[in-house]
């Protein structure tokens, strides 16, 4: 983004809008690291809650949310022991429940949003914004919209869990609900094209396309993810890999920055086994919510991907059981696991556990060893499932200790390397040329827009583009004149 973006008549009307409702708007410099956060914005957090329709909000959009004081403090994240994983490698993912909303795509949305809004590209007084998604992407575009005192639009899948649905309704966004389950991408934008054709009220942030979505994975997530790693290294360990379902293919781009310091760094990218597009160029119908397939996102540097995993949606399916169950908790408890531990792991919802079973998998294709830490993210957590599980005990009966302990040793411990396939550079571009398909044949991009994106000068620019995007915002901070003087300005 250049400053000549900047359109200055709709940007006046934001400011205003943006005045008259006290909203400033954080940095991305400040949801890496909230201690910058002016101390006058810090103050107006006491007394709010994390998912409160409060523009205060968008300062927690960040890894560091204290749970108990709701403040700040390091990065939320939560290692799983050996003793459930059966490996020599250690896995820690960051825990995004504690996001607003209950998931980190809060942020993703953020990245998309903020970039348009402080240069005058979307009107929040007059436009709504159109977020497709297939779950959480689109709660936490709602909730920005929301913050923002604008109507937002939600599309997802009919077949997504009715929590997400009935939060929605709630907030008071406008809820399209299109044909199928997470898989079901196209008929997405196919709603999309429908509404740029028929709406002229409406701006879509496609997660899919949108580069804010990346950028603020690579700054944000994957700083976290560094700073997790540090505080959790010993004098030999080694940050051996960076595990993460693709979905939008936002979250794996913080691999992109653990690998520019770090160029031994493995990156997988994890789908469903049930539609194995990166794997097997598969496609089909799954039930790991939030991961969308049958095409290759544009926002994905897959020449930085140097693993591919399915993961079987029955296993996250019964992992879930296995740990919010009370059948699940007592054979856990048998194997001398402690209840401050199991109290943990509903931090986990499906495409957690699913992050989970591919970390197990890389660790052991590539016989990492115990001074090796497997990263991961744990994207939302069981209390967006509990429909699911009462769907699961009406179709398969009550859980017992017999189902816990085949679900513990078959879908966790033993997690295999079948599934999965370690890339080359052929591979790679065999990869990034799936894209065609999808964005040239489809949704209007160009044969020279496509091989840029094979080129890495294309990333580091694009991630690059940060720093104009927090000066954008510390302009439009200041214009409100909600902060005074170098408050205002403070990075």
């Amino acid at each position: 983004m250049s400053q000549t973006a900047v359109d200055e008549k709709v940007l006046e009307k934001t400011v205003a809008r943006c005045r008259e409702r006290g909203i400033l708007i954080p940095t991305f410099a400040q949801m890496a690291d909230p201690s910058t956060i002016p101390e006058p914005v810090s103050k107006r957090l006491a007394g709010v809650g994390i998912d409160e329709l409060n523009p205060v909000n968008l300062f927690r959009i960040t890894w560091k949310n204290n749970a108990e004081t709701g403040f700040f403090g390091g990065v939320n994240a939560l290692e799983i022991p050996r003793e459930l994983t059966g490996i020599r490698a250690r896995v820690i993912g960051l825990i995004g429940s504690r996001f607003p909303t209950g998931a980190h795509k809060v942020g993703a949305a953020f990245g998309c949003l903020a970039p348009r809004l402080v240069a005058g590209q979307f009107d929040p007084t007059s436009q709504k914004a159109v977020w497709p998604s297939t779950g959480n992407y689109c709660r936490g575009g709602a909730f920005d919209s929301a913050l923002l005192a604008s109507t937002p639009v939600a599309i997802l899948p009919e077949e997504m869990s009715r929590e997400r649905f009935d939060w929605l309704r709630e907030i008071g966004a406008e809820v399209i609900a299109t044909t199928g389950c997470e898989s079901n991408v196209k008929e997405i934008y196919d709603k999309c094209w429908e509404i740029k054709k028929t709406r002229k009220d409406c701006v879509i942030f496609n997660q899919f396309e949108e580069m804010g979505n990346p950028t603020w994975h690579y700054h944000v997530t994957g700083r976290a993810v560094e700073e997790a790693f540090a505080a959790a290294r010993g004098p030999k360990s080694r940050l051996a890999a960076f595990v993460s379902a693709t979905g939008s293919a936002g979250t794996i781009a913080a691999g992109d920055r653990l690998k520019a310091a770090d160029p031994s760094v493995r990156i997988s990218a994890v789908e469903a086994l049930q539609c194995p597009t990166m794997l097997l160029n598969g496609y089909g119908g799954h039930r790991i919510e939030g991961i969308g397939d049958k095409h290759i996102p544009w926002v994905h540097n897959v020449r930085n991907t140097d693993c591919v995993i399915a993961v079987d949606d029955e296993a996250p399916v019964r992992l879930l059981r296995l740990f919010n169950e009370e059948a699940g908790r007592e054979r856990l408890r048998a194997e001398g696991l402690d209840d401050a531990l199991l109290d943990s792991m509903p931090l986990l919802g499906i495409s957690g556990f699913c992050n989970l079973i591919a970390s197990i998998k890389t660790a052991k294709y590539f016989e990492l060893g115990e001074d090796d830490i497997v990263m991961t993210v744990f994207t939302d957590s069981s209390r967006l499932y509990g429909s699911r599980l009462k769907e699961l005990t009406a179709e398969r009966g009550t859980y017992t200790r017999d189902d816990a302990s085949g679900d513990l040793a078959a879908h966790l411990r033993g997690a295999a390397t079948d599934n999965m396939r370690e890339l080359g550079y052929q591979d790679r571009k065999a990869l990034h040329n799936l894209k065609y398909f999808t964005w040239v044949e489809q949704q209007g991009r160009t044969v020279a827009e496509l091989d840029r994106l094979w080129e890495p000068s294309y990333w580091q620019e694009t991630f690059a583009q940060v720093e104009e995007y927090d000066r954008l915002i510390r302009e439009f901070n200041a214009r409100t004149g909600l902060l005074e003087g170098a408050a205002a300005v403070r990075s």
